[in-house]
């Protein structure tokens, strides 16, 4: 077999290694200032010391990293002169090189199915085949081809020692129903392949394929199901040493549902699923980003309004959004993927029951970030509740992935799960809201909660907000915000959920009470200041005759620790809502708390204003060179 190989290969390698270069720049920059550029908290002797301490740190980082920047420099000078040289040699010798290198690739390729360099072949296309793998030396590795009728995708193919791996070919879109019959389901996305061992990135995965519709009977018969969506790859990951992985696959859309048209009793159908999101993968182990989750599939929908005493078609629920991957020594975490719509069902046709809407899909964890230096993945939003005549349920937001994670620690009664040295902890995902037209009373879902910071130095992710609970519905809770360790902010809390209106079903009820605000992270140990607490949500409109419902109460305020920082403010009350022809009004919340200051200097937070007859929150505490917060 003829081996071609293109002096830009070995180009590419060296563009490579500059690359890595500025990667390791960044990761050191981000680094430094956070350490160099501590200032004493004061003008006393342990303030002038503890930031000399951190700034001597510094500068005998960066003198390391100096040295480590110019060996790297001489190394892709070595690389890129020696790719000088090859183009050179190659232009005055072709044949005899090519022949050398033929020589040496037939009898690898035969003896593994691979040469030594040279890029995988890919998939062919509607077949679902495998990606070839790439060179054992250098390569990257094919894309997975598409699969056929229902049939997945094939996975990408893996690199050697150096490359990218491919991406994982779509799922096919399952077949529709003939007259009278159902949707099939539509196929999984191929999983992206593993990049080479020293660099490279992974291969994307496949996104999977979409459900079939369901074909409506002839005459009275019950309703048929739409076919499910596939689920999404998962991503490749990232080279062992460098390189970063890559992401999940988007999962398939589900099949639309059948309901009977002439009537006569019968059930409607459910539209298909959505197919849940691939998950990231992880980057490299020294220096790489992991890769996102993919989102999840809309749920499938419905047909037409029907007529006759039927009950209508449901919608189907949304995919689960794929999780975000940890990163390795240097890097950001993969965000979560976000859930899936759910579909609304058939509307309420003349003597009918409406069908349900489908259930949002829940958002996929947001990842830990790099165990020294990098950020934490936002968690995935929660998908929203489809509409119907008895509503769907939504989706819960995904907690924000931590600032690196290297192991359960404790010191004394201050205990941490799991830090990373450097870096922000991921947002929380907002929670989707219920669809509208229940004939029941649902729950909203609630917000992911923001992750913890660095251990050394990282703000805590924000929370996320909580969703509402449709007509007359309970509301969701809101998330917290995440903790900083030692120096760090507090992440605010999420925002509460305005309550549902009572007229909303074909019973009049009273209106859906507000959420409480999330509360505030805590701001770090040594410095850092409270996060704030979240708002409420209002109450919701009461139906006829009935009353409005309560406002919900703010979040409390973060605290700081021991040095240096500020309480947070505590979270405004909200409006309780309007009754009613006939009905009263609902109550105000009340607001929440300020977070306390560090012990030694800070000023407490201000306590939130509260709506009457409710009471404003009280101010935190300040420290011993500072004063407290003032009440809402």
């Amino acid at each position: 077999m003829q081996m071609s190989v293109a002096p830009a290969m070995v180009v590419a390698a060296a563009e490579d290694l500059a690359g890595i270069g500025s990667s390791i720049s960044r990761a050191n920059a981000a680094a430094l200032a956070p350490i160099t550029g501590v200032l004493p908290a004061g003008a006393d002797e342990v303030s002038a010391a503890i930031a000399g301490f951190f700034q001597a740190h510094g500068q005998a980082y960066r003198a390391l990293s100096i040295q480590a920047l110019s060996f790297h420099d001489q190394f892709v000078g070595l690389i890129s002169g020696g790719a000088v040289q090859y183009v050179a040699a190659e232009a005055a010798s072709a044949s005899p090189l090519q022949f050398v290198l033929d020589a040496i690739n037939s009898p690898v390729l035969a003896l593994t199915g691979r040469p030594l360099i040279g890029n995988g072949a890919d998939g062919v296309a509607g077949t679902g085949q495998n990606g070839g793998d790439g060179g054992w030396l250098y390569g990257n590795g094919g894309n997975g081809g598409s699969g056929g009728t229902g049939q997945n995708g094939g996975n990408g193919g893996s690199a050697g020692l150096w490359g990218n791996g491919g991406s994982g070919g779509q799922g096919g879109a399952g077949a529709n129903g003939a007259t009278g019959e159902a949707g099939s389901a539509g196929g999984s996305g191929g999983n992206g392949g593993g990049a080479g061992l020293i660099y490279g990135r992974g291969g994307s995965g496949g996104i999977g394929g979409n459900g079939g519709n369901a074909t409506a009977p002839v005459g009275a018969a019950a309703g048929l199901d739409g076919g499910n969506g596939g689920s999404g790859g998962s991503g490749g990951h990232g080279g062992v040493l460098f390189g970063d992985g890559g992401s999940g696959g988007v999962g398939g859309v589900g099949g639309l549902a059948t309901s009977d048209t002439a009537g006569g009793g019968s059930l409607g159908g459910t539209g298909g699923f959505g197919g849940n999101g691939g998950a990231g993968a992880r980057g490299g182990f020294l220096i790489g980003n992991a890769g996102q989750g993919g989102d999840g599939g809309a749920g499938g929908g419905t047909n037409a309004t029907q007529t006759g005493v039927v009950n209508g078609a449901s919608g189907g629920s949304g995919g689960i959004g794929g999780t975000g991957a940890d990163a390795g020594l240097f890097g950001n975490a993969g965000a979560g993927g976000n859930g899936g719509i759910g579909a609304a069902g058939s509307a309420l046709g003349t003597g009918t029951f409406g069908g349900s809407g489908g259930v949002g899909g829940i958002g996929g964890d947001g990842g830990n970030g790099g165990w020294v230096v990098g950020n934490g993945g936002s968690g995935g939003d929660g998908g929203l509740g489809g509409d119907a005549g008895a509503n769907g349920f939504a989706g819960y937001g995904g907690p924000g992935g931590g600032g690196g994670w290297v192991g359960a620690i404790n010191i004394g009664s201050f205990g941490v799960q799991g830090f990373g040295l450097f870096g922000h902890g991921g947002a929380g995902g907002n929670a989707g809201d219920v669809g509208s037209g229940s004939l029941l009373i649902q729950t909203g879902a609630s917000g992911g909660s923001g992750g913890q910071g660095g251990f050394l130095y990282g703000n805590g992710g924000n929370g996320g907000n909580a969703g509402s609970g449709g007509s007359s519905g309970f509301e969701g809770t809101a998330g917290q915000g995440g903790d900083a360790v030692l120096f760090g902010n507090g992440g605010a809390g999420g925002k509460g959920a305005t309550g549902g209106t009572g007229f909303g079903n074909v019973v009049q009820e009273a209106g859906g009470d507000g959420s409480d605000g999330g509360a505030g992270g805590s701001g770090g140990l040594l410095f850092g200041n409270g996060g704030a607490g979240g708002d409420a949500g209002a109450g919701g409109v009461g139906g006829f005759g009935e009353d409005g419902g309560n406002g919900g109460a703010g979040g409390q305020g973060g605290s700081s620790g021991l040095v240096i920082g500020n309480g947070g403010a505590g979270g405004n009350g909200a409006a309780g809502g309007a009754g009613g022809t006939g009905g009263f009004a609902g109550t105000g919340g009340a607001g929440g708390n300020g977070g306390n200051a560090a012990f030694l200097v800070g000023q407490g937070g201000n306590g939130g204003a509260g709506v009457p007859p409710a009471s404003g929150g009280t101010g935190g505490k300040g420290g011993l060179i500072g004063s407290a917060g003032q009440h809402g």
